[in-house]
């Protein structure tokens, strides 16, 4: 086999934005909340159907998450099973205006 030259690139912290996806900043604040909602269900060893009992919210919300199919959920209802979940999570927004405001747009406006 031979070798080939793989070039290695640094990524900007954000994947959707590197790949130039329109709506990068909503889907990964949306990949991290569902990543903490997986974290705690597999540190209280839930699988989705437990999840569901325990929260009152369907399974097959905690199913979806679990598959990364995060495109029918909103960042306030992501928010709101990892609260159901943890009642001492903690949720931290940063809102950028630079990033999202249009070249040329002034923020003043």
């Amino acid at each position: 086999m031979s070798e080939k030259e793989i070039e290695l690139v640094h990524g900007g912290g954000n994947v959707f934005r590197d790949f130039g996806d329109p709506q990068a900043d909503l889907k990964q604040a949306k990949a991290v909340l569902a990543a903490r909602i997986i974290s705690v269900l597999d540190d209280r060893g839930l699988d989705v159907r437990k999840a569901a009992s325990v929260t009152g919210l369907a399974a097959a919300d905690f199913s979806r998450i679990r598959n990364a199919d995060l495109e029918r959920f909103t960042l306030d209802r992501l928010m709101k099973m990892l609260a159901a979940l943890d009642a001492n999570a903690r949720v931290t927004v940063k809102v950028d205006l630079s990033r999202s405001a249009p070249a040329g747009a002034s923020s003043s406006g």
